[in-house]
């Protein structure tokens, strides 16, 4: 299931506070910006910086 796209809208990378993209089909949450990826963990966004993945 897709998160809204209102949910989408409202959220911001919680390192450098810019928008978030969101490619359904990787169902994660990606910062171009800081070139961090956040996973999605049952339809909840999981925006720990701790837990984030560098993208390539």
């Amino acid at each position: 299931m897709a998160l809204p796209k209102k949910l989408v809208q409202k959220l911001a990378c919680p390192k450098c506070q810019s928008e978030l993209s969101y490619p359904e089909a990787d169902n994660r949450l990606e910062c171009d910006r800081c070139r961090l990826a956040y996973r999605i963990d049952s339809n909840i966004p999981v925006l720990l910086l701790d837990e984030a993945e560098k993208m390539d």
